[in-house]
């Protein structure tokens, strides 16, 4: 008898400590996960800008922004402006923003203009000390003398760091060092509030149905646990089949336009519909039944007994669901793959009618590409989108105490 104690303190004493290493193994996987996250993506919430004073003379003025802007770079650091000059002092700002700021004074041509531009996403990175001056220059994109040029910029001042604020204002670009996410953000945005308008009243209208009024016993009770069944499997289902549901249903058949929140919204609404059925029911059968029970035999009315005693005891869960289904769709890239939310948007959406992608799918755009700076727009994108789950993670379990205080009073 002592033996059989031993071992079995043994085993629970060996289950611990799996039990204990899995959580610690687990916990240092997120923590890894997470710090290479963030090691890449947070110098992404900053970027650099610089102080050029241009004389833009008359007679060196042309019709060419970019020449123009050449020309006014290589009589700053007083070199020879040839081809190969010009080209390389393009590289180091945001030739694009440059170039709009000198269209903008097109009529101060002649005298000396002060600009402050973003620097190119290869200047920035090598500000950021990730471009490895001691290296071949064969082996990086900045030339010896680039960096040169750099280095004089810093040591005159001319270099300021502050706040990427272009990386939540501007719309996808081309160029990574004005690339932002208006367009993803403001795009999930109404995609996470149609779906939801949607899922949710018929989602948690379909869960208290079956769970208080639907038939149980019969031929309405075998439809009901079909219905069940049916449910449980949508919810198992990948979410690459509702992108599929959704072309074929509402672009080809009703003709609505790719790439347009309204159909992400749609085609995320069927996606969330089972988790929100599956989680409301959940709820409501843990209430117990001697509550419906007593209501019942006191003379109130079926209804009466479900939403005016049992609904409100689970609410706090199912509201938990919902909002949780509604975060999982968030993160959904597949389906809006699908509908045409992957193309190239350069404009914030106005309406849900107006071409936007969303969080996921520009994370996936921006990871597909080789330079560091688009890696690094696609670190601090993910950090944008955990912390928006985060947020909506955080007014779930506010709302479930709340409504748990307030039911306890």
């Amino acid at each position: 008898m002592t033996r059989r104690m031993h071992r079995r303190r043994a085993a629970e004493t060996r289950f611990r400590l799996y039990g204990r290493a899995s959580v610690i193994f687990s916990m240092a996987a997120l923590g890894w996960l997470l710090l290479s996250i963030a090691a890449t993506g947070l110098s992404a919430f900053t970027q650099h800008w610089v102080d050029l004073d241009l004389d833009v003379r008359a007679e060196s003025a042309t019709d060419n922004d970019r020449r123009r802007l050449a020309d006014a770079l290589a009589g700053g650091f007083g070199v020879q402006a040839d081809d190969a000059v010009r080209q390389e002092l393009l590289a180091l700002v945001s030739a694009s923003a440059a170039t709009d700021a000198l269209a903008r004074n097109a009529e101060r041509s002649g005298a000396t203009l002060r600009l402050t531009v973003p620097v190119s996403d290869q200047a920035d990175q090598y500000y950021k000390g990730r471009v490895d001056a001691s290296r071949p220059a064969a082996q990086r994109r900045l030339t010896d003398r680039q960096i040169a040029w750099l280095d004089r910029w810093a040591d005159e001042e001319q270099v300021e760091r502050r706040f990427n604020r272009g990386l939540f204002v501007n719309p996808d670009s081309r160029d990574p060092e004005r690339a932002g996410l208006a367009s993803a953000i403001l795009g999930s945005v109404m995609i996470v509030l149609i779906a939801g308008a949607l899922a949710l009243p018929v989602g948690i209208g379909a869960a208290i149905y079956l769970d208080g009024f639907a038939p149980q016993t019969g031929w309405g009770g075998r439809l009901t646990r079909a219905l069940e069944v049916n449910i449980n499997n949508l919810a198992a289902v990948p979410a690459i089949v509702f992108g599929l549901l959704g072309l074929a249903v509402f672009i080809n058949v009703f003709g609505l336009a790719r790439s347009i929140p309204l159909v992400g919204g749609l085609v995320l609404a069927l996606r969330m519909f089972p988790t929100i059925v599956i989680a409301s029911r959940a709820a409501l059968r843990a209430v117990p039944d001697s509550l419906t029970d007593s209501a019942l035999s006191l003379g109130a009315s079926r209804m009466q007994a479900v939403f005016n005693h049992k609904v409100p005891i689970a609410a706090p869960a199912m509201l938990t669901g919902s909002i949780i289904g509604m975060a999982q769709a968030l993160g959904e890239t597949a389906p809006l793959l699908m509908i045409g939310m992957v193309a190239f948007v350069t404009a914030v959406p106005e309406s849900p009618l107006d071409p936007a992608t969303a969080l996921p799918v520009q994370i996936f755009l921006w990871s597909g590409s080789a330079e560091a700076a688009w890696a690094e727009r696609a670190s601090a994108a993910i950090i944008v989108l955990l912390a928006v789950l985060m947020v909506i993670n955080g007014v779930a379990i506010v709302l479930r105490e709340r409504l748990q205080r307030r039911r306890s009073l």
